[in-house]
């Protein structure tokens, strides 16, 4: 079978006032129809860059050579009328995150219809009755009725669906899906890969696709690209790369990631949490929650959004507390109340000691120097004019531990060595680091006051399987050596796993189980836990396979 795309001997650099960087080096792939090509590798591999090669959507301060062959033309020989004449019809694109893939002020039957006005004399009728059908093939309810609404009005998986709807509208040959999972729930990802290999079997495209994920890889790839440092090192089927990988990059990078049923590494070395399993007696715990209820209330004189119902929990000096769940569960909303970053309604939360609801913020004011947060997005919450030395000062500046930046920078130094960073990055600015280096100087800031609990959100659900377990390893080996009592919020489960000594599960705001790491994840009570379990992909396309069909038959 003949090729749909082929890149040959591709090379791409970028210019640079450091002088040229060398993205991309040599590389030679080919992609047939109904086949899904699977690109993974870390940050700064080349992948991205290389998938994007496709639709020619590099910068202007890229140099690109060798050949992308798509539909008989070399795309990189090609000029820009004739580029945008190919993307949509013959290569579509379904970006990392749909919220800034889609425009918040059209209705998402526009945007859909927008490319099919694009590429010819289509009426307004017959797109919106061809966006309608789109929408209804990729899984959106009542597609007549949600045409109209704008992409705030739909949740994180649906918009997800319409990006890739989006994508499909025109048949393209090739769809090219860059990290279409990274940021969904296990739940959502599943549904999206099941939505992809439909979008293979019944519209007959080829898929490359880019990841980071081993789990996504041998849930739904045929042939397996590893790229590292710019160079493809191994390329075979996806059965064959698994149960053989011969380049020493593709064995550490299956080994990265973290999988369901791995002894947690505090178990293994007889260093759980000093709490009890079943949760701390009150009177010793860092937090507990005795029915703790958290309304949003609404808007225009509509009822207000309970999103934490009547949950009950303990965390013990030194345990780590995993709290799971899908999008909406609740489980960031309980780490903000803790954190006093957002008000309880109803029912008790002791934090050290003190009743958050309807605390005052002149007394609790004292107890956040001894709360540490890590946000899920440390670009996000780093302040970008300040370097990484004096966001991690500025704690100790402003709870009087420090005068000033100076006087804090021995500290500074000795937080960053902790998190396994040169005390040189202190003088670096947050983009200046990678993401893995950032959500390192995050935790560094987060200890920086010696907190006695830790509330770490989501963080490393952004991050490469290598980088992640890098992050990991830090934040285990602190949390043993100071001992500071964690609420680790996550979705996923196989993290988790490694890190916590006792795990709550969340749906719907109520907290549907909890107990001891083993138990839960080897032998979970609830139906929705099991759901849970069942939907994470595991780097192993036998055993993936086998896992696929047992989700469908709880499913059904």
């Amino acid at each position: 079978m003949s090729a749909v795309v082929e890149i040959k001997d591709l090379h791409v650099s970028f210019a640079t006032d450091a002088g040229p960087v060398r993205a991309v080096r040599g590389v030679s792939l080919s992609v047939s129809p109904g086949q899904v090509l699977a690109i993974v590798g870390e940050s700064g591999s080349g992948k991205t860059v290389t998938a994007k090669t496709i639709l020619k959507l590099l910068p202007e301060t890229a140099t690109v050579s060798g050949a992308v062959l798509l539909a008989g033309q070399d795309l990189v020989t090609l000029d820009a009328a004739a580029v945008r004449e190919a993307r949509g019809r013959d290569v579509a694109m379904v970006f990392q995150e749909p919220s800034t893939a889609l425009n918040p002020v059209f209705t998402v039957g526009w945007q859909i219809a927008e490319g099919l006005r694009a590429h010819g004399q289509v009426s307004k009728k017959e797109s919106r009755a061809r966006a309608i059908d789109i929408l209804r093939r990729v899984g959106i309810p009542e597609p007549e009725k949600r045409v109209d609404h704008y992409p705030h009005q739909f949740s994180g998986g649906q918009k997800q669906r319409i990006v890739v709807a989006m994508a499909l509208v025109l048949g393209p040959k090739v769809v090219v899906a860059d990290e279409p999972t990274t940021a969904l729930d296990v739940t959502v990802q599943a549904e999206i890969l099941d939505l992809l290999r439909r979008v293979r079997d019944e519209f007959g495209s080829a898929i490359v696709l880019i990841t980071h994920n081993m789990g996504v890889v041998a849930d739904l790839a045929d042939r397996v690209a590893v790229m590292y440092q710019g160079e493809v090192v191994e390329e075979a089927g996806a059965r064959e790369l698994f149960a053989n990988p011969r380049h020493s990059y593709t064995r550490r990078l299956l080994a990265a990631g973290p999988r369901l049923g791995s002894p947690s590494p505090r178990v293994t070395t007889g260093k759980a949490g000093r709490g009890n399993v079943e949760g701390a007696p009150p009177g010793h715990a860092v937090v507990v929650a005795r029915d703790l209820e958290v309304v949003y209330p609404g808007r225009l004189g509509r009822r207000g959004y309970l999103a934490v119902d009547r949950v009950s929990f303990s965390i013990a000096p030194g345990e780590v507390l995993g709290m799971v769940g899908e999008s909406g569960s609740g489980k960031t909303t309980i780490g903000r109340v803790i954190a006093g970053l957002t008000r309880a309604t109803g029912g008790s939360l002791e934090v050290l000691g003190h009743e958050m609801v309807g605390f005052t913020e002149r007394a609790f004011r004292p107890l956040r120097s001894r709360i540490g947060f890590v946000f899920q997005d440390p670009a996000a919450s780093f302040n970008p004019l300040l370097t990484v030395g004096e966001a991690i000062a500025e704690p100790l500046i402003v709870h009087g531990r420090a005068g000033d930046a100076a006087g804090a920078r021995g500290r500074v130094h000795e937080l960053l060595e902790s998190v396994e960073l040169p005390a040189a990055y202190a003088q670096r600015y947050p983009h200046e680091l990678s993401g893995g280096q950032r959500q390192r100087a995050s935790l560094a800031r987060a200890l920086a006051l010696g907190p006695e609990l830790l509330i770490a959100d989501e963080p490393t659900s952004a991050l490469d399987v290598s980088v992640q377990a890098k992050v990991l390893e830090v934040f285990t080996e602190l949390q043993e050596r100071l001992g500071f009592a964690t609420l680790f919020i996550s979705h996923d489960l196989a993290v988790v796993g490694m890190l916590a000594d006792r795990i709550g599960v969340l749906y719907r705001g109520r907290l549907v189980e909890q107990g001891p790491a083993a138990q839960v994840l080897a032998d979970p009570r609830d139906a929705y836990t099991r759901r849970l379990l069942a939907s994470v992909p595991v780097p192993d396309p036998v055993e993936q396979e086998r896992r696929r069909e047992a989700l469908a038959s709880l499913r059904s």
